[in-house]
């Protein structure tokens, strides 16, 4: 018998079922260094945050901004690394905070970021999964969750453990003491709505031969849609795209047909809307995925795929499990090519550039 270990996107397999175990860890760690307090004591004051990544951590971004000013009731935006760097005097403002995400804590451009605040003397938050690394050097104060990294190439439990943990910031920031306790209600429920999907999105993709893929999401769902949309790139070599729900009506929706998969991220909060396009799509011809906490009859007529996780908390603190669809697309879509998804080609865990910006190792866009 084989090495379970060494087969194409075993480990990619693994981390992507570790998950809830791993989101357990990982704010267990927060409270044994009380590590938010800690932030809160820096930070907690401020009215306007900035989150700051590239790739994966720039999707990070995305959602833990909405998060922040959401539910934290703060303005918060998201950025990439690239144009703090390239046009500081758009992004920055006074008194922000900077919160610097990187799963390696090496990533070039953010820690490039992180040298320019620090030459502002605009003190920095970071995360990261790795201790010890140069991020952690610059930015005033960094949270560390290594039961959160992977040994694939691409993030997927780094992901959703460093999007939980600044949502866990951004509900200690409003004094919000109910949504820890709806985490841990969301990472047991989470854990039994991941069980069956390995192989139905396995079966899905074996059923389909796709040309075109596209993820769609709205509000803090976006990021997440954008992420889903990596990691088929990233993890199958295939085209993917992501966009705003109902923005995908004006002028991408060229492209549904058959051959194209649209994963539908739905909200409660705009779930009517998003249901007439989800509707509008299908009709059009297109196969669609959805990803929703419970369907309506109008989203599951719609559905060719439907995964539903029944999660009993509210919407915010279920942000990471949509995304379990989209990893285990991108592996079984990566699979079915003969590719290993935890390797894919031309890409490394991090981008390291030289003085002169210029790739030591190949580019990966998750970081």
């Amino acid at each position: 018998m084989s090495d379970p270990v060494k087969q194409r996107g075993a480990h990619s397999l693994s981390e992507i079922l570790s998950q809830p175990e791993r989101w357990n860890s990982c704010l267990a760690r927060l409270r044994e260094t009380r590590t938010l307090e800690s932030a809160l004591e820096w930070f907690g004051g401020q009215r306007e945050w900035l989150f700051i990544g590239c790739g994966s951590s720039y999707y990070i971004a995305l959602s833990a901004a909405a998060t922040m000013t959401l539910l934290g009731q703060r303005r918060a935006r998201a950025v990439p690394a690239s144009e703090v760097l390239l046009y500081p005097d758009l992004t920055l403002v006074p008194n922000c905070v900077p919160v610097l995400i990187s799963r390696s804590g090496r990533t070039s451009e953010v820690l490039q970021a992180a040298e320019l605040l620090k030459s502002r003397s605009i003190p920095t938050l970071a995360i990261s999964c790795a201790s010890g690394q140069p991020l952690e050097e610059l930015a005033n104060l960094t949270i560390v969750l290594p039961a959160a990294d992977e040994q694939s190439t691409v993030m997927t439990r780094s992901f959703s453990s460093m999007l939980l943990t600044l949502q866990s910031l951004a509900a200690a920031v409003a004094g919000n003491t109910e949504f820890p306790g709806s985490l841990s209600t969301m990472f047991t429920a989470a854990a039994s709505a991941l069980q069956p999907l390995p192989r139905r999105i396995q079966d899905f993709v074996a059923a389909h031969d796709f040309a075109d893929y596209v993820c769609l999401g709205q509000g803090p769902f976006y990021g997440l849609a954008c992420e889903c949309a990596l990691k088929v790139t990233e993890m199958s070599v295939s085209y993917a795209q992501s966009f705003h729900t109902l923005e995908f009506r004006h002028g991408p929706k060229s492209i549904v047909g058959p051959e194209t998969l649209l994963t539908f991220l739905l909200s409660e909060s705009g779930h009517d809307a998003e249901c007439d396009a989800l509707e509008e799509m299908k009709s059009l011809g297109a196969t669609t995925l959805v990803v929703t906490n419970r369907a309506s009859a109008r989203a599951r007529a719609a559905a060719d795929l439907l995964v539903e996780l029944s999660l009993d908390v509210p919407e915010l603190a279920r942000l990471a499990p949509y995304l379990f669809a989209g990893q285990l697309l991108g592996l079984f879509t990566g699979l079915k090519k003969g590719l290993d998804p935890d390797s894919p080609r031309n890409l490394s865990r991090v981008v390291i550039l030289d003085k002169g910006s210029s790739p030591q190792e190949p580019e990966h866009a998750a970081l």
